[in-house]
């Protein structure tokens, strides 16, 4: 029989397509904090060593893959495993479901199948060992958000309301930064010749609008979502980004002596 998304009397607990879910600190509820709480301890690692893929790339790091390559091959699993759970699994989906399976598309899609293809990176590699543990990632973080949105969640909330109003409205204008400074990026590489300071909009403020946009984007989601595991991953971006940030502003820094000094790293005037 269809479940009808109704509380179950008495039990911290709801019915959906004939199945009861239990809450709040379930299994899957540990398992995600359990996920959060290595993001905070990965978080002051990465601001002692520098990724090496992109700028950073160095020898030592075993066998390496095209960039491209490696960019589609690292956000491919969030782009398959999230909206599959979520459509695949008997939960009832809403409004809301759909809403967030869309923001989550539209960033993927960029990401897996767009953006790795604009870039002006002809001959430049990453290690293999970058591409799987960002393997890793996205098939947990994609995992964790979709197996929610398909099996896990209460019923979902009435839509539009105050929270997904505000964090779409975050995630958007955060997309838009990030895709904006991604250009930016693309055509300064486009001219061949070398690496050289961005200018204009918020480059003069901070090293890197990409990582900020995009940690405004995931926040925004975890706003919308207003769930564990969208905030798992506003708490992963911000611990792997912001790091990644420092790393670029120290590399400007030190390349270029006449750098900006008013510049910070990821947020306006303060970091």
């Amino acid at each position: 029989m269809k479940g009808d998304g109704a509380v179950v009397p008495g039990k911290r607990a709801w019915r959906t397509a004939g199945v009861t879910y239990h809450r709040p600190m379930d299994t899957f509820a540990l398992v995600v904090v359990a996920w959060m709480a290595v993001a905070v301890v990965t978080l002051p690692v990465l601001l002692r060593v520098r990724a090496p893929y992109g700028r950073h790339v160095k020898p030592g790091w075993g066998p390496t893959i095209g960039n491209r390559w490696g960019w589609f091959l690292m956000e491919l699993p969030a782009l398959l495993l999230m909206p599959l759970l979520t459509v695949l699994g008997p939960r009832e989906k809403d409004a809301l479901t759909w809403l967030l399976v869309g923001l989550w598309c539209v960033h993927y899609v960029n990401r897996t199948l767009i953006f790795p293809f604009r870039l002006n990176t002809q001959g430049k590699r990453m290690p293999l060992a970058i591409v799987f543990s960002a393997i890793g990632f996205n098939a947990v973080n994609g995992g964790l958000n979709g197996w929610w949105l398909g099996f896990a969640a209460p019923p979902d909330r009435p839509v539009p309301d105050a929270l997904s109003l505000m964090g779409t409205g975050l995630f958007v204008a955060g997309m838009l930064i990030n895709h904006w400074a991604d250009t930016k990026l693309i055509g300064l590489r486009a001219r061949g010749t070398g690496y050289v300071v961005p200018r204009g909009g918020l480059f003069e403020r901070i090293s890197c609008p990409n990582h900020f946009g995009e940690i405004a984007e995931w926040t925004g989601f975890a706003l919308a979502a207003w769930s564990l595991p969208a905030l798992s991953f506003a708490v992963w971006s911000f611990c792997n980004l912001a790091p990644r940030a420092r790393n670029h502003h120290a590399w400007y820094r030190e390349r270029f002596p006449d750098y900006p000094a008013g510049r910070r790293a990821v947020i306006p005037y303060i970091w």
